[in-house]
């Protein structure tokens, strides 16, 4: 209702919730390994979940998303304590914030190409906001967890997200229906990633010659 009444298209506002919220868990995941505090984990999930969608509006010249709609938010802030209060409680592997983070990266690569096409913009514009969308969440969070963000360092990231954000600037070309599209270039993203994780898939690493 809330997302018929801003205008805005139920798909991509369902798509949006669910990365926000999927990144937001992921962040507060990698937290877990951190001195932090309740605020500073939650901080760290806010970064994550808003960030790659906020630097896609500034370049867009449009109003920030969660500020136009605060739904975001709300779904980001509940996410994260939910996430935070969850692994108070149980003891998680180091690397399950992997997963979420892969859903996140599919999520937002799709609401971030599908945003910038509805404003107008050219296919290689649109693709490139949905990476930015999709990746730059994550560098803010490793950053603050003092980390070497994955998207510079680990397995297929910002490749498995440019190649969902192409198919589905493609897809859209060929008069595809939003949902299918949307579900064929998410998935892609997915499995990419999920597979780079498992086979170790990576572009070559740069090595200065001595």
């Amino acid at each position: 209702m809330l997302a018929a009444m801003l205008n805005v298209d139920p798909l991509l506002h369902g798509i949006g919730l669910a990365g926000v919220a999927a990144q937001a868990a992921a962040a507060v995941l990698e937290t877990g390994r951190k001195p932090f505090d309740m605020f500073g984990v939650v901080v760290v999930a806010l970064a994550a979940a808003l960030g790659g969608g906020s630097l896609r509006d500034l370049l867009l010249d449009r109003t920030v998303f969660w500020v136009a709609d605060q739904s975001y938010l709300i779904a980001a802030m509940a996410a994260g304590v939910g996430a935070f209060a969850l692994a108070r409680v149980m003891v998680l592997p180091a690397r399950l914030f992997l997963l979420p983070d892969a859903l996140g990266l599919a999520l937002f690569t799709v609401s971030g190409t599908q945003a910038a096409l509805a404003l107008g913009a050219p296919w290689l514009v649109a693709s490139v906001m949905g990476v930015v969308t999709g990746v730059f969440g994550g560098i803010v969070r490793d950053v603050l967890c003092n980390e070497v963000p994955l998207v510079f360092s680990g397995e297929l990231y910002a490749t498995a997200s440019w190649a969902g954000a192409l198919l589905l600037v493609a897809l859209g070309a060929l008069d595809v229906a939003r949902g299918p599209a949307a579900l064929a270039a998410g998935g892609t993203v997915l499995a990419i990633r999920l597979g780079a994780m498992r086979f170790g898939w990576r572009l070559p690493m740069f090595s200065a010659r001595t």
